[in-house]
């Protein structure tokens, strides 16, 4: 049970890891001369990648903008929370009633980056000809798959003994 417990641990971190990853960094729409993330653009320019802010135009609109940021960030702050709570209740809660909080925690972060993830797809880049969605905009997706993994894996585990 404890290498379980150790695995399980595991793929919360990486997922921690992934999700702010995905958040943080500057590659959800990519272009040869243009990288975007859900914060701002960088334009590549006289071989200098150089700072920009993202167009309000009809192809960044700013409503469903910040639904997808704040989505992002209370999927990290969710996941971290998570992270605490399970090593709080390992040691606190009695056996039945061990994981049921981090499950919920990590099940709002899945649905928080799915949400922000999905927005992103249904509402931004969708007439660009060319370009491609970059690897925070994968991370993003992959990270849903590992916080749903991992909050099943809470609700599950709640039942065992250890």
């Amino acid at each position: 049970m404890l290498i379980l417990l150790a695995a399980i641990f595991v793929v919360h971190i990486i997922g921690i890891i992934l999700l702010l990853v995905a958040t943080i960094d500057n590659a959800w729409w990519m272009t040869d001369t243009i990288s975007t993330d859900v914060w701002a653009r960088w334009e590549y320019i006289g071989g200098v990648w150089n700072y920009t802010d993202l167009p309000t135009d009809s192809h960044y609109p700013q409503d469903y903008l910040q639904a997808v940021q704040a989505s992002s960030v209370l999927a990290c702050i969710f996941s971290i929370l998570g992270i605490f709570v399970f090593v709080a209740q390992l040691f606190t809660l009695p056996k039945g009633e061990r994981f049921t909080i981090s499950g919920v925690f990590q099940l709002l972060a899945c649905l928080c980056i799915m949400i922000a993830a999905s927005i992103y797809t249904d509402r931004f880049n969708i007439n660009e000809k060319f370009g491609w969605y970059g690897h925070c905009y994968i991370l993003a997706w992959i990270s849903f798959a590992l916080t749903f993994i991992s909050s099943i894996t809470y609700f599950v585990l709640r039942k065992k003994t250890a």
